[in-house]
């Protein structure tokens, strides 16, 4: 038995959300998001995130959210100041200074794999402002859930924000996993992001059951007005966008997005529970469905000819659990690490 544990990107796609795209492939729509299923997601947007004029935007992968979303808040002489282990900084080949025309990305530190308010607060007073010969910071960008599992809370987001309006930053939120952190945090989606200072949220779906759609959620028109124009020069204003569309909007219906990234969260928990009790040791702690564990090489090629489908990086091994991801098939590998620690 193959048990899929590399990313939730490898999952299959929720049934509900392949059946609402073909609800919609019937008779002719508006292109280019003039469609009524477009504009029934931005009202749903509106109703999740309790904010009456929130703005929506469909987008094909979650590097272009993130990339997009920040080229909106910055000038290409400013900079984005994010953890020294964010997505974006690490893992999108440059984009955002691509699509920001210059727009560097600064490394702020923390524990946890989040931000630290005093750290964010010592760059910031430690910057040269109004010096031409420096990038100046005007993005603040949060990842949470972050690439480690870990979530920040409420009065966290709350804290950082504070700290980055005190120098006239806007602030952008990668949830690429964001249903798992509103999950493990409890909290509302409003109280996550625009209650808490976020101005644009990364909102992704990819990686918690949908096909091929993210979105951009903006909480200010300043932001929303320039994504007007930057998603069509960089080719994300799809001509059929109903169907990237129709899959948002059955996401966030029914509470099918928390449903999912819930059973992705309680596998986790069982799949960490598990491997504590093998003695395997954890780099992390985490409040999602992401986890590094220390597992000897010789142990790790067992466990994948076990069946077992997992990243090995940097000496460690990743597991990430996901909405298709069940007890049995966390229990198959618990069973074959087992045996492969003998």
């Amino acid at each position: 038995m193959t048990v899929e544990l590399r990313s939730d990107n490898a999952a299959s796609v929720s049934p509900a959300i392949l059946e609402a795209m073909a609800d919609a492939n019937s008779g002719s729509a508006l292109a280019y998001g003039g469609d009524e299923v477009t504009a029934a997601l931005e009202n749903r947007v509106r109703e999740v995130f309790e904010h009456p004029t929130a703005r929506v935007f469909p987008v094909m992968s979650g590097t272009a959210a993130n990339a997009l979303s920040l080229s909106a808040l910055t000038p290409p002489w400013g900079s984005v100041v994010c953890h020294e282990t964010a997505h974006i900084t690490t893992s999108e080949g440059g984009a955002t200074s691509l699509l920001a025309a210059g727009a560097v990305m600064t490394g702020v530190a923390g524990e946890g794999y989040k931000m630290a308010p005093e750290a964010l607060q010592a760059h910031l007073d430690g910057v040269r402002w109004g010096d031409p010969h420096h990038s100046q910071p005007t993005v603040l960008s949060l990842t949470s859930p972050s690439d480690y599992g870990t979530v920040y809370s409420v009065a966290e987001i709350t804290e950082l924000t504070a700290i980055a309006k005190t120098r006239d930053l806007r602030v952008h939120l990668d949830g690429a996993r964001f249903a798992n952190a509103v999950v493990a945090t409890g909290a509302a989606p409003a109280d996550l992001t625009w209650r808490a200072g976020v101005d644009v949220l990364s909102l992704g779906a990819t990686k918690n059951g949908a096909l091929s759609a993210e979105a951009i959620v903006c909480f200010s028109d300043a932001p929303a007005d320039e994504l007007v124009y930057r998603t069509k020069r960089s080719g994300h204003v799809t001509s059929k966008m109903r169907y990237q569309s129709a899959q948002l909007l059955a996401y966030l219906t029914d509470d099918l997005w928390l449903r999912n990234a819930r059973n992705a969260n309680e596998r986790m928990r069982d799949l960490c529970a598990g491997l504590t009790e093998l003695g395997v040791k954890l780099v992390n702690s985490p409040d999602a469905n992401l986890v590094f564990a220390e597992v000897p090489d010789a142990v790790a090629d067992r466990l994948e000819a076990s069946g077992v489908l997992f990243y090995r990086l940097g000496g460690q091994v990743r597991f990430v659990t996901s909405w298709a991801t069940t007890p049995e098939e966390i229990d198959t590998v618990l069973s074959a690490l087992r045996e492969a620690l003998g």
